[in-house]
């Protein structure tokens, strides 16, 4: 499965790269979990959160079923 939360975050990543920002993958958790670390001006952005649960989980959830949720890491 972490081959195909890598594709699909390799949809979002352009979007949070335009804005000075990227992200990264840590884990993918047997429980459907997805862990990942925004990095750049994504990283100490307001609106990170907002942008993790509309933009990149929705894509992630949307194309994965198996993944219930992604959460931010240090």
């Amino acid at each position: 499965m972490r081959e195909r939360v890598e594709a699909a975050l390799a949809k979002v990543r352009p979007a949070l790269q335009a804005d000075g920002g990227d992200i990264e993958l840590v884990n993918v958790r047997e429980d459907g979990v997805v862990e990942v670390r925004l990095k750049g001006a994504c990283g100490g952005c307001p609106m990170a959160k907002i942008t993790l649960k509309n933009g990149v989980e929705r894509v992630l959830t949307a194309e994965i079923p198996e993944v219930k949720e992604v959460i931010e890491v240090e």
